[in-house]
């Protein structure tokens, strides 16, 4: 499970509604459990590899290996969890961390461990949790009713923000006083929990759909809608750039809690604890501060804040100031991840948004991948203190550049419209057959055609989001006031899952086109299916 949002529900009561169904509260409960485990994994990993006398390349290329498996991976997860009984594919993702982290565990506790496994390791663990995060963010619609569904993502947001403040210092004093192979055991019980909790759920048969996507299918309809939605792109380009630069800190932090704090695995566990406990106070202060500030400027608040704590951590401060910084990093990461995630999520559409919303965890942890390495090679090179400094200078001037760079609102209705009337047809159509090329004729005035030609090539990247791979409009040379618009969809049923993808919003935009059109009669429409002898 992935910290999305961290949305505080207006309601004191409503925020707690969702416990009151059995199986929310109880996996809700799990997950928490599950999480502490990982933060604790993390926090011995983290910190194995200082042990191990590794310099800040290798340290980095440790927070390196558990993200690019989600970078690499997270959009065919996001097809995997529309496509399988989500359940059981849970219960296999957690069997695969635990064998992770007993794995991790044995290697401990015989004194086997290197820095090459302990990177191979965390790279598996790397990759349990990219198959797990868009499928764990997909069952919560089945574990509430719709009323609830708003208050169970800030609760599952509230949950995640409480194992980070949990995990990491009760990691760090465990390994402190126990030792990593009893930190990886506690990780390992923790999935325990989660497995029972699995097991206990019933979750309701899956309906039979006759336009039920194949893997192959859907994966091409998710980056189709990705590369034709400009909204998403100024997402995309917003959490790209933050996320690279303001890596650094988490990146180095292990070396700068040894190195420049002094501390002690204990304390880096303190460190991120106050992180974690700094994210629930920002997800509390959140709300009021949505009442004055904007998407953009809530997220050059939090650029503001987190350079502001990179070059302050550069300077070597005591540690108890350490900790107030930590915090304060905290509610401004919590702020950045809850104002990207939220606008990417307000401008999806259900029938894409796990896969978009996969798209949107590629780029943010390949962007902390390869920041984690690239701030690793600059710390090798001019140490620690100057690598911060370094990334607090460009956070701050890409902050202050990117403003203009506008986050999409996010107000329009994309719920479906189901206006579309279904195709006639002489004899029914194989699914499978295609390509279709759809043609829609206009009758456009010549006064009118220059208006015409504006919004109908708005239309394009609607067509695009929805299904097609190619679109134009075309003019008849013989009736220049005969307009047809056309586009391309790879199959009958592609083109059939177009009838129940276009929202309200764009059915308005469709709308504006059609009062153009100048004929008696509405737009024609015809489909055409290509033909192959035999």
């Amino acid at each position: 499970m992935t910290s999305d949002t961290a949305a505080h529900a207006k309601a004191a009561g409503g925020s707690f509604a969702p416990l009151r169904h059995a199986g929310f509260a109880v996996l809700w409960a799990a997950t928490i459990l599950g999480n502490t485990g990982s933060f604790m994994r993390d926090v011995a990993s983290a910190w194995l590899v200082t042990d191990l006398g590794a310099g800040p390349a290798a340290v980095a290329l440790i927070q390196a290996a558990g993200t690019l498996p989600i970078f690499l991976l997270a959009i065919p997860a996001g097809v995997l969890s529309d496509i399988l009984d989500r359940r059981r594919f849970l219960i296999a993702i957690q069997v695969l961390l635990a064998a992770v982290s007993l794995v991790l565990m044995a290697l401990s506790l015989t004194g086997a461990m290197t820095v090459s496994s302990l990177i191979a390791l965390t790279f598996a663990g790397g990759i349990g949790a990219a198959l797990m995060a868009p499928t764990w963010q997909s069952i919560v619609p089945e574990l509430v009713p719709a009323r609830d569904l708003k208050s169970a993502v800030a609760l599952n947001s509230l949950g995640i923000n409480i194992a980070r403040s949990i995990g990491p210092a009760a990691g760090g004093l465990l390994l402190a006083s126990a030792g990593a192979a009893v930190t990886y055991g506690a990780d390992v019980l923790s999935y325990a929990f989660v497995i029972a909790a699995l097991l206990w759920w019933r979750r309701p048969a899956r309906q039979d759909d006759a336009l039920a996507e194949s893997f192959a299918g859907a994966f091409r309809a998710g980056l189709r809608y990705a590369r034709a939605s400009r909204e998403l792109h100024r997402v995309l380009l917003r959490a790209a750039i933050f996320f690279a630069l303001s890596s650094a800190v988490w990146a180095l932090l292990p070396l700068v809690a040894r190195n420049l704090l002094g501390g002690d695995a204990g304390f880096y566990g303190m460190l991120l604890g106050a992180v974690g406990a700094g994210a629930i106070v920002g997800a509390l202060l959140l709300p009021g501060i949505r009442g004055r500030l904007d998407a953009d400027g809530l997220l050059l608040l939090a650029a503001i804040i987190t350079a502001g704590a990179m070059a302050a951590l550069a300077l070597a401060p005591p540690q108890w100031l350490a900790l107030l910084i930590l915090l304060a990093l905290g509610a401004a990461w919590i702020i950045a991840l809850t104002t990207l995630n939220g606008t990417a999520q307000a401008i999806l559409p259900n029938w894409v948004r796990g896969r978009a919303l996969a798209v949107y965890l590629t780029v943010f942890n390949g962007a902390m991948a390869a920041g984690s390495l690239g701030w690793g090679a600059v710390a090798e090179v001019v140490g620690v203190p100057a690598a911060l400094l370094i990334g607090a200078v460009a956070l701050f001037g890409a902050a202050l550049l990117l403003h203009r760079v506008k986050l999409p609102v996010g107000e329009a209705d994309l719920t479906a419209a189901r206006h579309w009337p279904e195709p006639l047809l002489a004899d029914p159509v194989a699914h499978d057959r295609g390509p279709v090329l759809v043609l829609i004729e206009y009758r456009v005035a010549p006064t009118d055609r220059t208006g015409f030609l504006t919004a109908v090539h708005r239309l394009a990247d609607e067509r695009r989001r929805d299904g097609a791979y190619g679109w134009g409009v075309t003019e008849d040379a013989a009736d220049p006031e005969r307009m047809v618009e056309w586009f391309m969809v790879e199959s009958w049923a592609e083109h059939l899952r177009q009838h129940h993808r276009v929202s309200k919003a764009d059915a308005d935009l469709q709308a504006e086109v059609r009062r153009f059109h100048s004929g008696l009669e509405a737009p024609v429409v015809r489909h055409l299916l290509t033909s192959r002898p035999g």
